[in-house]
């Protein structure tokens, strides 16, 4: 059963906003992937082991980002949006 209320729908919903947000895949993945641990952190959600392996995942991809010093639109790109998509389908039972 995922987290319910008010702040954990908020959690939900921001993720998804940044998720989708213009600009950068990257940079969107960085930004919603840290308002999670945020959410996290503070029990507003409450982690899940598929969404504990698809957040590693993430950091995998977005750290071949950072190695490579500089921004690829090829696959650290399109791995963060295919694993964003997983982690806001997996939300609902966070």
């Amino acid at each position: 059963m995922g987290s319910t209320g008010a702040a954990a729908d908020a959690a939900r919903h921001a993720f998804a906003d940044q998720a989708a947000a213009t600009g950068h895949a990257v940079d969107n993945a960085r930004a919603a992937a840290d308002g999670l641990e945020a959410a996290f952190a503070t029990g507003v959600l409450q982690r899940t082991p598929a969404l504990d392996t698809m957040l590693r995942d993430l950091a995998a991809a977005l750290e071949a980002d950072t190695e490579a010093g500089e921004r690829l639109g090829g696959k650290s790109a399109e791995a963060a949006r295919f694993i964003l998509r997983a982690i806001g389908r997996e939300l609902a039972n966070a």
